[in-house]
């Protein structure tokens, strides 16, 4: 499996605060499978920089790291881009890092809302010849209120990834609801980590891939994983599956369910 979305570089922002603790995810990861994990730290969001050179210096001992302790997997370099005024500029004084060195870049919106000019954006992006994708839509306010306006994101030239922990639960009921419905609707591209931390905030692949073949079908879960890999290789997404007329019976039970509840 391959998860292109981690904070596992230690030290340089809310993710792991340690090489011990960069350790031990990536001893989590493989355990469950995982061959490659992106690092993918904070970048400009307010808090954190992260600025390309530093970020591919970091990966680098992080590796040599993990094959000193004789693990069986690698990190690949990357960033979470929160979108700002200034994105398009950084990319041409090359301080922003594709994931992987492929073509597509990981961004990520404010929690509240879709910044005004979101589209203009993408459409720039995609002159520049690189695909956006939206991290963790689901946990966008605007979107989980009408996610026609992720449709048409997408429809602009952008691609959406949900978390493993939101699909699970481990952020609460609406977010869990907002996740199905936007696999259901066909609106999310890739699945991933978003991992912080081994145990507090940690992988969940394994698990949320097979919650989805139980509840999407083993196409679904195939179309994810082969994205994944995708990215990686920097090769373009195969054919969407079907989208069912209804949600399948697992996912429209738990809409069902939501929908009982109250927020």
């Amino acid at each position: 499996m391959i998860d292109i979305h981690t904070h596992i570089l230690p030290g340089v922002d809310d993710g792991a605060v340690s090489w011990e603790l960069t350790i031990e995810m990536a001893r989590a990861a493989a355990a469950e499978g995982i061959t490659v994990l992106i690092a993918t730290p904070h970048h400009a969001n307010g808090r954190y920089l992260n600025p390309a050179a530093e970020v591919e210096a970091v990966v680098l001992q992080a590796n040599e790291r993990l094959t000193a302790a004789g693990l069986n997997i690698t990190i690949r370099p990357g960033q979470e881009i929160r979108v700002h005024d200034g994105l398009l500029d950084a990319w041409d004084q090359k301080e922003l890092l594709t994931l992987a060195g492929s073509d597509y870049m990981l961004i990520e919106l404010p929690s509240s809302r879709i910044p005004k000019g979101m589209g203009e954006l993408i459409h720039e992006l995609n002159m520049l010849k690189l695909k956006p994708i939206i991290a963790h839509p689901e946990r966008n306010a605007e979107i989980a209120e009408h996610p026609e306006r992720l449709s048409e994101l997408l429809e602009e030239g952008a691609y959406a990834q949900v978390t493993t922990h939101s699909l699970l639960g481990g952020f609460g009921r609406g977010v869990e609801r907002t996740a199905w419905s936007l696999c259901a609707q066909g609106l999310i591209h890739l699945v991933s980590s978003d991992a912080h931390h081994p145990q507090r905030r940690g992988f969940r692949l394994r698990e949320a891939y097979g919650t989805i073949r139980d509840r999407l079908g083993e196409e679904w879960e195939t179309w994810y994983m082969d994205n994944a890999r995708c990215v990686i290789e920097n090769h373009s997404f195969g054919e969407r599956p079907a989208i069912a007329t209804s949600p399948p019976g697992g996912v429209r039970r738990l809409l069902s369910y939501f929908r009982k509840k109250t927020f």
